[in-house]
């Protein structure tokens, strides 16, 4: 179990830069994608909160934490859609952040690598792109 959770945990907290969660996505493809196929899928349904300022998404992701994370639950879609209308700057905020399936390759850097590494069901923390601050929710993936 050790050996599983310090990837997930890399990718999951956002914190790992762009070159260790590459070199995990590589490793994991090539060795026949069993478990939960971080890395390996071709399409991720996410949903996703992004703001300009990162007090905004830090303010966001501790109701996340208050409601939810901090005691290990998984957040519920129907929760982060509400929280995304309220705090997202992005125009899926009106459909409470649904960014429906895409496919890898469709989105930038930062926000890719984490879509795709983040387990089924989780969320992941803030973290950084070009267009702002983000939060995802991730909840599916299918080749």
């Amino acid at each position: 179990m050790g050996k599983d959770s310090k990837p997930k945990d890399a990718g999951g907290k956002g914190k790992g830069k762009a070159g260790g969660s590459d070199a995990g996505a590589s490793k994991d493809k090539g060795k026949g994608g069993k478990g939960d196929g971080l890395g390996t899928c071709t399409y991720v349904k996410a949903r996703h909160i992004l703001c300009e300022k990162q007090g905004k998404i830090n303010e966001a992701y501790k109701k996340l934490q208050d409601g939810w994370l901090s005691n290990g639950d998984k957040v519920p879609p129907a929760e982060f859609a509400k929280l995304a209308a309220e705090y997202s700057e992005c125009p899926s905020g009106k459909k409470g952040g649904d960014l429906g399936w895409f496919p890898r390759g469709k989105m930038a850097g930062p926000f890719q690598e984490v879509a795709f590494n983040t387990v089924v069901g989780a969320t992941s923390a803030p973290f950084k792109s070009t267009h702002g601050y983000h939060i995802i929710l991730c909840e599916g993936r299918k080749n």
